[in-house]
């Protein structure tokens, strides 16, 4: 179990905001363009059936999704979108890891480089920050709290663990990610959103945890910006 995440909310709170601008849907239709490399029916393709899923919550238009879904598949016109997983440190040395979704590698490496240095942090080394995570699947409910019964009907329906923290976070191994969402539907769960995500294998405390949050949101505002993920306790 977690306590408050000051971050995630940030994180949530932020979304709601850039939903009323062109950000929040440029990443959204990265999203879907990358899944739907892997097949265009979210029947199909559990990945892509999260990237709608996700774009949905966020009242992203039907056409922009099915454009999204025929650029990525190849059969419209469209930029060819590179994903990258970049490590690095943030201050005090926090481990990051930054997932972005881009179609100019070159422009992208020197944004992230440019707010790192910025912020007093910087590029690792290939496998110098990735040890420090496992990859997981996350299912977000759409409820602010859970009882004791409701933790238990989650963990009996497959989940590994419940981060009873705001947003509520549900935990599942990447192969059992889908069976474990139909489970927590069927039991009448609302879910927000699912994807897959990395969790900090140990977590440490910054000593000015300002100023990894003001490097963490501008990370989250650059296009090219994904997802982050950090071992900070915050």
């Amino acid at each position: 179990m977690s306590g408050h995440s000051k971050w995630a909310t940030t994180k949530r709170a932020k979304a709601v905001v850039d939903a009323k601008r062109s950000s929040l849907f440029t990443k959204l239709t990265k999203n879907i363009m990358v899944a739907a490399r892997e097949g265009v029916d979210p029947e199909m393709n559990f990945r892509l059936r999260i990237a709608v899923d996700k774009a949905r919550v966020f009242n992203m238009p039907k056409d922009n999704i099915e454009r999204a879904i025929k650029k990525g598949s190849g059969t419209g016109d469209g930029q060819t979108i590179e994903t990258l997983l970049y490590e690095a440190y943030g201050p005090e040395g926090v481990a990051l890891l930054i997932e972005l979704l881009t179609d100019n590698k070159n422009r992208a490496a020197s944004n992230i480089k440019h707010l790192l240095a910025k912020h007093n942090g910087k590029l690792g080394g290939e496998g110098s920050v990735r040890w420090m995570f496992e990859a997981k699947g996350q299912i977000i409910l759409a409820q602010n709290k859970l009882t004791e019964d409701e933790e238990l009907a989650v963990i009996e329906a497959g989940a590994e663990d419940v981060l009873n923290e705001e947003p509520i976070r549900i935990i599942a191994q990447i192969s059992d990610l889908e069976k474990v969402k139909n489970n927590i539907q069927d039991q009448g769960f609302k879910i927000e959103s699912s994807e897959l995500t990395y969790l900090a294998k140990e977590k440490i405390t910054p000593h000015d945890p300002d100023k990894l949050l003001s490097l963490l949101n501008d990370l989250d505002d650059d296009d090219d910006v994904n997802n982050i993920f950090t071992n900070a306790d915050i």
